[in-house]
């Protein structure tokens, strides 16, 4: 199994004919996902190359609306390369067209916009904004991560980071450590889906038998997903890693996220909970495999 997405899901691509938008679009049919158009408002009864082997898949509709091409092909997802400030409408448009998931790959939609559209489109999972992505490994890819580290597996992993999220999956696949599925939630202040969500989700996976939390300073998303570890899932390993914990006081480092405020969101209060909840830190990506395999030995 896996969680969010598999070889079933039919997705479309907003923004399919900007320059991001093919060329995502190709990488992921190359993939193998089942990508079944994409829109651009005033293009309408196009078609762009998807540079697949596929006849079909190379020959991608376009469509003017999301309802026009979820009314044309079913499409249950979709994937968006929007600018910023358009980006909000494109998810307003993917939810009120019955669309289940939309990731929404755009960087810099203002926080205010995206406060009203998290709080109106409840019946549509966001994965972002400004994130790379998910992958399940061997059945689809919808984002912008690099196929090749991936392998099928039984690993759930779930980072704020993209780039940390391609460097771990890396180093896990080299040692034999396959994924179910990898989210990577995005890094700015207002996301719609978060690491509890996404641990939520692989609890209920029962092809799902370890976990990866690869979190930043800033925010409190790491303290609730302890929290949730230590309430919630104890029978299924769950190893983590912190970027920034050396970054300078009262530096900003990195996502919009990153910002400690208080008490919450410091190196030192993510270490605590995830100590509480028994949940092992990394010092460095490169122990996790280790600490990985450990916990999977205890728990078998």
């Amino acid at each position: 199994m896996a969680i969010f997405l598999d070889k079933n899901s039919k997705v479309i691509v907003q923004g399919i004919t900007g320059r991001e938008g093919l060329f995502h679009t190709q990488r992921m049919l190359a993939y193998g996902t089942n990508i079944v158009g994409g829109v651009t408002p005033g293009k309408g009864g196009t078609h762009v190359d998807g540079g697949s082997a596929s006849a079909a898949a190379s020959n991608l509709p376009v469509f003017n609306t999301v309802k026009d091409a979820v009314d044309a092909t079913g499409a249950t997802h979709t994937i968006i390369f929007v600018p910023p400030p358009f980006a909000a409408d494109a998810l307003y448009e993917a939810h009120d067209a019955g669309i289940g998931l939309a990731v929404a790959i755009t960087e810099g939609i203002p926080a205010h916009d995206m406060l009203k559209v998290v709080a109106t489109t409840k019946s549509m999972r966001i994965i972002g904004p400004n994130c790379p992505g998910l992958v399940s490994p061997g059945k689809a890819l919808v984002g912008i991560m690099p196929s090749g580290v991936f392998a099928s597996g039984r690993i759930g992993m779930i980072s704020r980071s993209g780039t940390l999220t391609y460097e771990i999956v890396d180093m896990l696949t080299r040692a034999g450590l396959g994924q179910s599925t990898c989210v990577g939630i995005g890094g700015d202040p207002i996301i719609g889906t978060t690491f509890v969500d996404c641990l939520e989700a692989f609890a209920n996976d029962p092809e799902t038998d370890a976990i990866v939390v690869c979190g930043e300073i800033g925010g409190s998303d790491e303290e609730d997903a302890a929290a949730f570890i230590k309430a919630h899932l104890p029978n299924k390993p769950c190893v983590a890693f912190i970027g920034g914990r050396s970054a300078p006081k009262g530096k900003r480092l990195g996502h919009a996220g990153a910002i400690i405020s208080g008490n919450f969101g410091t190196p030192e209060s993510k270490l605590a909970a995830f100590a509480a909840a028994g949940v092992p830190v990394a010092d460095r990506p490169s122990e996790i495999p280790d600490l990985l395999m450990s916990r999977l030995a205890m728990h078998a």
